[in-house]
């Protein structure tokens, strides 16, 4: 171990977006690497060469919280770039879930973009109205409260804040 930080997992819903990346073949690779250095996204896609999904694997990362960001100083006359590199070494959970939770955490995980679309549309369009508690969200949507912040988790431009799911700046 290297002794950056450890994540701490107190709220099951946190492991979707670490199932998601670690699920992932492409991203698993971005996080290993990003784990021995500093590297900007323009040398993540020279090194495996596939600049949608390096640019899909930062997004994920960032959003997930597992890498941290900070500006490159440039050579004279060039622009700064963002660079990147792995938050966490370690991870301690503690939480209790029951079956039933971990089985729709897990669903909503390993589910299609397409499959999820129509729970986010009706998320978002729900916030946008100004309801973001999430018990009132979950029984509007018929859906319990741990499907909705893993729902929440995955979608681009939703933010989970406590008991409340509110829109981003994605």
């Amino acid at each position: 171990m290297n002794g950056k930080r450890t994540r701490i997992i107190n709220d099951p819903s946190d492991l979707v977006p670490l199932l998601q990346v670690f699920g992932s073949e492409s991203h698993k690779r971005v996080f290993d690497k990003l784990c021995d250095q500093w590297l900007t996204e323009r040398e993540l896609v020279e090194i495996f060469g596939d600049n949608e999904s390096v640019s899909q694997s930062i997004e994920l990362l960032r959003k997930s919280g597992l890498i941290e960001t900070k500006w490159r100083v440039p050579e004279p006359g060039k622009s700064p770039e963002k660079e990147y590199h792995s938050a966490f070494s370690r991870v301690q959970a503690n939480f209790f879930s029951s079956m039933e939770d971990l089985s729709d955490l897990i669903r909503v995980t390993f589910m299609s973009d397409e499959e999820l679309r129509d729970i986010t549309e009706k998320l978002r369009e729900k916030v946008r109205s100004g309801v973001t508690s999430i018990s009132t969200l979950s029984r509007d949507l018929g859906k319990s409260q741990v499907y909705l912040k893993a729902a929440a988790k995955r979608a681009k431009g939703l933010t989970v804040r406590g008991q409340r799911i509110e829109l981003s700046e994605e």
